[in-house]
């Protein structure tokens, strides 16, 4: 893990947010009440400089971004957005001419799918996100926070299916003079953050298409942030970040729900999606925290001339995961599912037992949104006094 090697190196904090659909709702709990323990004077001031996102976590970072200019309104007005968030906005089942009988028929519903999927490389329809984005997301806004420093940086993550690079795509202020980083499979570059990034960054694979993007020159085809991620924390610490909260999703211990499995019956096709997708959001947070680490320990052990000639740099980092089981907190609200959807998983096994890891991720709905935000919030509360101490204020 590097970072600019400069002795005047000022403190900066970064905001990691990990992808994972719907579960990301757990974020926006998390940081409303992380806005709480903020000071009352605290003048305003938004309390992160860099702000890194991957998948839907890069949707919330992104907004964050934008609501920079207003302090800690920023992280309330997350929470009001997810709030009033429903599944229609975020995708539909694909228009096809068994439509008319998807509203009957389970079957008819699901060949529709079937034969979208193969169309357009996707289950789903991500045209109603596109247009939520557009309508809640200032992109300007995030130019005049960079511009009045109320932020940095804001970086989002996508993986190129042309390439296989995994790419991070950066706005930083105008006077800014960090380097775009190229290391073996992982790339950056400086652009504007557009909606388009935002649609590459959370195309959560085999449901929604790809989206194409620009870089060296050509176009390539982007999907999930998620994909090959190897090094989460990475941008964060070369936009120069100090100090880093990192929030997941993940839940790398997740409980055995399947009851076919546990009978050592075959898992349903939902158990198999739901894992396959759990495997694309396994974030590998605990592994660069570890790395961190043994770079910090290392580094105490030199003399100060030493250090202050290396390109390393301490970093401190605070992550949050949910402390429970995100999969069962969907199976209890998988009836809250659009009908024609949850007529489909239905079909595949992916309501109950281990499918239900895979509606965790589209369930936009108000029930499991709540249950998500009222779970980030008590974590955070759990561990009042790590937050405060990461909150208050670095030495210069």
């Amino acid at each position: 893990m590097t970072a600019p090697g400069r002795a005047d190196r000022p403190p900066r904090k970064a905001l990691v947010l990990m992808g994972g659909g719907a579960r990301t709702a757990y974020q926006a709990g998390a940081l409303q009440a992380l806005a709480n323990l903020l000071p009352a004077d605290k003048d305003g001031k938004f309390p992160f400089d860099i702000l890194v996102g991957t998948s839907a976590g890069a949707l919330n970072a992104t907004f964050l971004a934008s609501q920079a200019s207003t302090g800690g309104q920023a992280f309330y007005q997350l929470a009001a957005f997810w709030t009033r968030l429903r599944s229609h906005q975020v995708y539909q089942l694909p228009r096809t001419a068994l439509s008319q009988w998807g509203r009957w028929s389970r079957w008819a519903t699901a060949l529709g799918v079937t034969l979208s999927a193969r169309q357009h490389g996707a289950a789903l329809d991500s045209m109603p996100l596109v247009n939520t984005l557009h309508h809640v997301i200032d992109l300007p806004a995030i130019d005049r926070a960079l511009a009045q420093g109320a932020i940095q940086a804001l970086a989002v993550t996508a993986s190129s299916y042309s390439s296989g690079v995994h790419w991070t795509f950066c706005q930083t202020a105008e006077d800014s003079n960090t380097p775009p980083w190229s290391r073996p499979g992982r790339r950056a570059d400086m652009q504007p953050i557009t909606i388009e990034h935002l649609m590459a960054s959370s195309a959560i694979p085999f449901l929604f298409p790809a989206t194409p993007l620009w870089v060296d020159d050509g176009l390539e085809y982007f999907g999930d942030g998620s994909m090959r991620q190897i090094s989460p924390l990475s941008p964060a610490v070369d936009l120069g970040a100090t100090q880093i909260l990192a929030i997941g999703v993940g839940q790398p211990h997740r409980n055995l729900l399947d009851t076919a499995v546990t009978h050592h019956r075959p898992p349903t096709l939902g158990g198999i999606a739901g894992h396959a997708l759990a495997s694309v959001f396994h974030d590998t947070l605990q592994a660069d925290v570890e790395q961190i680490e043994h770079l910090n320990a290392s580094l105490s052990g030199l003399s100060d001339s030493v250090r202050r000639q290396l390109p390393f740099n301490p970093v401190q980092v605070l992550t949050l995961h949910p402390s429970a089981s995100l999969d069962a907190l969907a199976q209890a609200h998988v009836q809250e599912l659009p009908t024609e959807l949850h007529r489909v998983l239905n079909g595949m096994g992916a309501l109950s037992g281990g499918g239900a890891a895979l509606s965790s991720y589209l369930l936009f709905e108000p029930g499991f949104v709540q249950a998500l935000m009222q779970l980030g919030a008590a974590d955070v509360m759990a561990r009042r006094a790590e937050f405060l101490a990461f909150l208050a204020p670095a030495a210069a």
